[in-house]
C-alpha cells in the first residue's frame, strides 16, 4: 500500500529539471519535466539521482562538457526502429509551464515538421533521468522536444549538409526559446552539428502506427550549398494589418537593426504581414539579436530557416 501512495505521488507532483545542450547553455536552468517526490533512484550507470534536489545540487558535474578525445565513432550505431509505444507515464503532463511559458504536447509525432535550431547535450546529464524518467544515454540516439509525445519519433536532418538520423525523443527540452530540439551527443556527432554545438535542422515527426503507404519516407533534402545555404531570420510579427507591420519594421530600422522585411503569407486561409529581421550569419548573433529586440520592448522573436 505505501508503494502505492508512493507511486500516486509521483504521477501528481511535476517537477522541472535541469539540462543544457552543446558547449553552453542552450537549454535553460530548468529544462527537463519531469515527476519528483520518491522518484530517485539509482540509473543504470550507477549514478545515484536524487530528482528531489535543488538543481545546484543534484548534478554531479556544475556544467555540461563532452568527453575528451576525438568523437565516436557511430557510423555502425544502429539507429532506433520506430514502433508502436505507450506513452510515458512521466512528462506529459499538457499543457505545462516552464519558466513562464506554457507548452501544449502533441497527441501525436504524425505532421510535426518544423525548421529551426538544434542543440545537444553530453556529460552532465549522462546517465541521470530524463523527463520520462529513463537514463540518458549520450551514446544512443535520442533526443528532448518541448512538444513531441514521450516516446516518439522523429528524422532530424542538418539543412547545412544533408546529413539526417532517426531518434527517440524521451525528453523534454530544450527550453531556450531559440531551440527546437535538443540532440543526444551521439546525435549531434552524427549529423555534424558537433563540435560546434548549434546547427540549423529540419525535425520530422515519425508515426509507425500509420499503415506504409500513408507514412512515405521524408523527400530527400538537397546539400546546401554557399549559393543556397539555409538562412536564419527572426520573425517580429505577423500581423493582419500591414499598417501595423509597417510599424514595427519601421521600429527596428530606426534601432538600427538591418535588414528588416515585411513580406506576405497565407496561413489557414487569410493573409498575414510577417516582420522579419535577417538573413542573419549564424546562432550566436541570432540570440544577440533577439535579446535586443526583446530589450526594445517588442514580443521575443521566433526564429525561421529558410
Amino acid at each position: 500500500m505505501k508503494t502505492l501512495r508512493r507511486l500516486s505521488l509521483l504521477l501528481a507532483i511535476p517537477l522541472v529539471l535541469a539540462a543544457c545542450g552543446g558547449h553552453r547553455n542552450t537549454r535553460s536552468a530548468s529544462s527537463s519535466y519531469a515527476p519528483s517526490h520518491g522518484s530517485a533512484g539509482r540509473s543504470s550507470g550507477s549514478i545515484y539521482d536524487d530528482t528531489s534536489k535543488p538543481q545546484s545540487s543534484r548534478y554531479r558535474d556544475g556544467a555540461d562538457s563532452i568527453p575528451d578525445g576525438p568523437p565516436p565513432d557511430v557510423s555502425n550505431l544502429p539507429e532506433p526502429v520506430p514502433k508502436v509505444e505507450p506513452r510515458s507515464l512521466y512528462g506529459n503532463k499538457s499543457p505545462y509551464s516552464v519558466l513562464g511559458r506554457t507548452y501544449n504536447v502533441l497527441s501525436t509525432a504524425r505532421g510535426y515538421d518544423e525548421r529551426g535550431i538544434a542543440s545537444f547535450y553530453g556529460s552532465k546529464f549522462h546517465g541521470y533521468k530524463t523527463s520520462s524518467l529513463e537514463d540518458y544515454d549520450m551514446y544512443k540516439f535520442t533526443a528532448a522536444s518541448k512538444v513531441l509525445p514521450l516516446p516518439s519519433y522523429a528524422r532530424v536532418t542538418n539543412l547545412q549538409n544533408g546529413k539526417s538520423v532517426i531518434v527517440r525523443v524521451n525528453d523534454r527540452g530544450p527550453f531556450h526559446e531559440d531551440r527546437v530540439i535538443d540532440l543526444s551527443y551521439a546525435a549531434a556527432v552524427k549529423i555534424g552539428i558537433w563540435p560546434k554545438g548549434t546547427g540549423l535542422v529540419e525535425v520530422q515527426g515519425i508515426d509507425p502506427s500509420a499503415p506504409p503507404q500513408e507514412e512515405a519516407p521524408p523527400p530527400p533534402l538537397a546539400i546546401a550549398t554557399p549559393a543556397h545555404s539555409p538562412s536564419i531570420y527572426l520573425q517580429v510579427g505577423a500581423f493582419s494589418d500591414a499598417a501595423n507591420a509597417e510599424r514595427v519594421a519601421a521600429q527596428l530600422r530606426v534601432a538600427n537593426f538591418a535588414p528588416v522585411q515585411v513580406s506576405d503569407a497565407t496561413i489557414g486561409g487569410r493573409t498575414v504581414h510577417r516582420v522579419r529581421v535577417g538573413p542573419l550569419s549564424d546562432v550566436d548573433s541570432a540570440d544577440q539579436v533577439s535579446t535586443k529586440i526583446e530589450q526594445m520592448g517588442l514580443p521575443q522573436p521566433q526564429v525561421a530557416v529558410d
